[in-house]
This record gives C-alpha cells, structure tokens and sequence, in this order.
C-alpha cells in the first residue's frame, strides 16, 4: 500500500469516528475471544508492573479482520495481523469510553513519516481496537540490547524523534508520557523511527501558544522536576516533553538513565534536585544538546525547533567521539552500588 494510499485511509477513517457521535458507531463490532486487557491508561508517575508477556503458542484472538497475537513487552499493544491479507499491525487497546477524545490527535497532527498513522478501528462491546502500522521493535529494546549507541547513530535516530515531537507541538499536541518504548522502527534496518500512540495526548484549543496543563502524567524515570514540585500548579507541557527526551537522549548514549534509583521517592527526589553526571568521553556537543533539555526551569529549555538546529544534529561530528571508549570506562565513571545490570536500561517493577 503507497504513503499517499495509507495517509487517505486514514483520514477516512477518522472523519468517520470523529464526525459520528459515539452511541450510533455499529460499524465493525467485536469481541476479543479472550478478556480484554486493562490499558493502565494513567502512571500517576509511579512505577508499575510491565504487561504480562502472552503465550506465543496459544492461538491468537480474532478481532475483526485481525488477529491478535502476543502482547508487546512492557506495554499494552499487540501485534496483529490481517486474516486476508497477512499484512503486519500493531494493535492498541482503548477504553470504550471516550475513545473519539483520545483518536483526535490523529486528525489534527495528519500525515507524518516520524508519526505513525491510524489505519483501522474497530470497535468491540467493552473496548475499541486501534490499528497502526506494524514495526520491528522499540528504542528501549534496541537500547538494552546495544548497551548503547554511537554518537552518529544516536544522532540520525534521535533527529527524527525530534521531528515527531516537532511536528505534534506545532500542531498544539502535547504528548505527554514521552519516552524511548514509544519510538519504534519502520524499517528492518532499524535506521527510519516513528512516534507511535497518540492516545495519550493532549489537544490545545485556542491559542496553542497555551501549553498549560494541570495534571500529572508520565512514566517515573522521564518526568520532569515541575512535576514533582509544583503541587496543583500549571505547567508547561512541550517542555515537560523536551524534558523526556533529555531523558531519552541520555540513555541512548550512555546506557542507562540520568536519573535512576529502585525506590520512587529518591528517584523522585534526584529528579527535583536536576542533578546528573555525564561521562567524560561524551563529545562535548553531546554534552551541550542533552544540557539544553535536563534544565532544570522549564523556560531555559530549548524548544523542539530549537534543537534541530543545534551542531551536534545539523554539523558533522567529530571522528573520535566514540573511538576511545569502552563499556568498562563508563561503569567507571558512573558506578553503580547494585552492580553492572544498573548501567543498563532497566524495567521498572512495583514492589509489594
């Protein structure tokens, strides 16, 4: 299927659920042969438990046009497959309730190639089943397979991060909950990256100069300081966002999180001091770039426009930022009291 072919289906499909009020939508309507899942919507910034991994043997639910196999690790997406044509879809589980709210991003942001397009829905007695394009794999596998990544591919794969982030906040969609298992690969090569899930975002109306938002929202090792130590105070979405992907570009190149602890109160607490350390072999504009978004007042950080332009991502960057060091010079510059499996991306877990 063409991009031009898949952006149009996508459009069609929105302009009919975002156009026809909900309690009249009978197109489509299915069951999931087994229970449907909790989605776990709202982290309330806590850790929480990762989603039960599904039997690859056990035969897969029907859905629709669809199968649906094993769950995605640690979130609530699905892989899934068309019963007719084969062809791969991931596919995401929402509330029945208010699912037109959450889709209306799709409409207001169209067509992007670091975004991944809304391609079916299909709604069920108790929930609605989004289809999005199929992928091969998420930045926070890739990232704990590869320890972590050299500076040049960091760069190419973080740029269009960027651009999705760009492109949602020029079109008043603040993400929310921005972190590295939300960026997955389009191509076998790992080399192309789309945004994937925009149910979980925030539409500005009016002037969308007015990114206030009241509530809080995100994954615990991504949230931003103002967060955590601004009470029931406004904040600034898009820099809540620009924050995560501080966060983000961090743990792509060093491994592990700028701020990390296994108990949520002094994770929280190192948060809100926005104090971290970066090793000595970093280039010094990799330096710079992740210090314009772990700042630790909103205002200072730069925007997503911004930092395109920085050197690190528009000039070439220097041959020997990588060449001198090693996994060992890392666990050196920032030890770990718990051992070399800190220094890597973690999966958080709740404790009972």
């Amino acid at each position: 299927m063409s991009m031009g072919m898949t952006a149009a289906r996508s459009q069609l499909c929105l302009k009919r659920l975002l156009d026809e009020p909900q309690d009249i939508v009978k197109c489509k309507v299915a069951r999931l042969e087994s229970n449907p899942p909790t989605t776990g919507l709202s982290h309330c910034l806590r850790p929480r438990s990762p989603a039960p991994r599904s039997n690859e043997g056990q035969s897969p639910s029907r859905v629709g046009s669809y199968f649906l196999f094993g769950r995605c690790e640690g979130e609530k997406s699905y892989r899934a497959e068309h019963a007719q044509t084969k062809e791969q879809y991931t596919c995401q589980v929402l509330p029945l309730c208010g699912y037109q709210e959450r889709l209306a991003a799709y409409a207001r942001i169209g067509h992007h190639d670091n975004v991944c397009g809304l391609l079916d829905v299909v709604i069920g007695q108790d929930s609605v089943y989004v289809f999005l394009p199929g992928h091969h794999g998420d930045m926070h596998a890739y990232v704990r397979t590869r320890k972590r990544l050299a500076e040049e591919e960091a760069g190419l794969l973080f740029a269009q991060m960027l651009n999705a982030v760009m492109h949602c906040h020029r079109h008043g969609v603040v993400l929310r909950d921005l972190k590295l298992r939300r960026f997955v690969f389009i191509d076998k090569y790992r080399t192309r990256l789309a945004l994937l899930g925009l149910d979980d975002s925030v539409l500005l109306h009016g002037d969308h100069d007015d990114d206030s938002l009241t509530d809080r929202h995100g994954c615990p090792a991504y949230v931003s300081p103002e967060l955590l130590t601004n009470g029931t105070r406004s904040y600034s979405g898009r820099a809540a966002d620009i924050w995560s992907l501080g966060v983000s570009l961090y743990t792509m190149l060093i491994g592990r999180y700028p701020f990390q602890d296994t108990q949520p109160a002094a994770l929280f607490a190192k948060i809100r001091r926005g104090s971290f350390s970066v090793p000595h072999w970093l280039s010094p504009q990799a330096k710079c770039l992740i210090g314009c978004m772990l700042r630790k007042s909103p205002t200072e950080r730069l925007t997503a426009s911004e930092l395109l332009m920085h050197p690190w991502l528009s000039g070439p960057r220097a041959a020997h930022h990588n060449t001198n060091k090693t996994h060992h010079s890392a666990h050196k510059t920032l030890p770990s009291p718990r051992g070399d499996d800190e220094q890597v991306v973690p999966t958080w877990t709740e404790k009972h």
